[in-house]
């Protein structure tokens, strides 16, 4: 049917847009060539934190860059082959790292992240499965005692937006997570959080929720768009769609999809690993962030799981087997009676701009064709409420946001005027 909005991308973005039309009473179409949520929410680390709202570049980032790529933990890497268009996309990253710009940046994340605590308990509300989403605090651990750390910039945008934050030493930290390592000699904890416990799962849970509300779920591989009239023709690999209105949010595959059509997007596949332990003998009582190793650590429903690495590489490029084991090697060394006998590996694209602000919005000089992608770290956190706003916009509400931010020619040259759109 021509009258259904037609989202190309099942994951967290997706299925959130298609809740948010279909509960407006809009005719919706899901098409992706996995089952829902589970090619990309699936692997995520579960933080639900409306305090998030902090670009990945920061100050200084560019002095730490060697330790990062080479140090002991290396949790940045760049495949050789990738390298060419890695120097540009990582100039204007660091550029975008001027503390003006990270107070700009943070502005424009705040409202996509801050309602997404409750904006996931709306949705799952009545699906039987609400327990999904557990209350949490934020453990960001440090192996130093840096009494000074609450003032460094991204904690102190977040105190300034009323985030509750302390700063407690070992003998607090093993009594808020006892399996924490002796190593760690101090932590930040961020209250007012929640966690999944199986991201893959509330994707599905919510799938399943806007297949009752009428949701068209199609499970194909989209090969191309292209303006035929005024429809959007979709060719897939077992059929061909047409729609008046088309959402991208194929994550990090949007980029390729939209070549075709002359819309160039600076987006990077910045690819994350997890290893996830089903007999862990130990549990997490909240997300803990190796501050040094850049990872995550959560108890889920399935084991204890452990997320981290920012690979630059194509986006369909081989994964990284290596990964495991380094995963493997810092998990232990930071909870040290996890036990690792088994375990499983996973590896996932973060669709990355190098602002860290991901596109909303209808592409200018495309009618109908909307984007909702680039949500790079914060994919699950801003889902909902990036939902909610295609729906406005596809129904012409006026969300009463600026949403300049997130435009999709803020690219191109000259600076776009503020827009709220309406």
């Amino acid at each position: 049917m021509e009258d259904k909005v037609t989202i190309l991308g099942a994951g967290a973005v997706g299925i959130c847009t298609a809740l948010s039309l279909a509960e407006r009473g809009v005719p919706v179409r899901l098409i992706d060539r996995a089952e829902p949520g589970q090619e990309t929410t699936f692997g995520n680390a579960g933080v639900i934190s409306p305090w998030s709202f902090i670009p990945q570049s920061l100050p200084g980032t560019w002095k730490k860059l060697p330790n990062l790529l080479l140090g002991k933990y290396r949790p940045l890497s760049v495949q050789g082959s990738y390298w060419a268009k890695m120097v540009p996309w990582g100039l204007t990253f660091l550029k975008n790292g001027a503390a003006q710009r990270v107070e700009e940046i943070s502005n424009a994340m705040e409202p996509l992240c801050a309602p997404s605590v409750d904006l996931y308990r709306r949705h799952l509300s009545g699906t039987g499965a609400e327990n999904l989403i557990r209350d949490s605090v934020y453990v960001h651990a440090f192996r130093n005692n840096n009494r000074d750390v609450l003032e460094a910039i991204d904690y102190r945008i977040r105190r300034e937006k009323g985030g509750t934050l302390e700063l407690v030493g070992e003998d607090d930290l093993r009594r808020i997570e006892p399996a924490v390592s002796s190593e760690f000699k101090a932590a930040v904890i961020i209250h007012d959080q929640a966690r999944a416990v199986a991201p893959g799962r509330v994707a599905a849970v919510l799938a399943e929720k806007a297949a009752r509300l009428g949701v068209e779920i199609v499970r194909d591989q989209v090969n191309s768009l292209k303006r035929q009239n005024d429809l959007w023709r979709i060719e897939g690999d077992a059929n061909h769609y047409s729609a008046k209105s088309v959402v991208v949010a194929m994550g990090a595959w949007s980029a390729e999809l939209l070549k075709s059509l002359g819309i160039s997007v600076p987006l990077a596949a910045e690819r994350g690993y997890h290893v996830e332990f089903p007999d862990p003998g130990i549990t997490l009582n909240h997300s803990v962030m190796d501050m040094d190793a850049k990872f995550v650590a959560s108890s889920m429903s399935e084991g204890l799981r452990v997320a981290g690495y920012a690979e630059f590489a194509d986006v369909d490029a081989p994964r990284d087997e290596r990964k495991q084991s380094r995963i493997t090697a810092q998990a232990k060394a930071a909870f040290p009676d996890l036990n690792d006998t088994r375990s499983s590996f996973w590896m996932g694209r973060r669709p990355s701009f190098p602002d860290s602000l991901p596109m909303i919005g209808e592409f200018t000089g495309h009618s109908g064709l909307y984007a909702g992608f680039g949500h790079s770290h914060y994919g699950l956190m801003m889902a909902p409420k990036t939902g909610e706003l295609l729906a406005d916009f596809l129904t012409n509400r006026n969300p009463n946001l600026d949403c300049t931010p997130y435009r999709t020619d803020r690219f191109s040259k000259g600076r776009p005027v503020r827009q709220e759109y309406s």
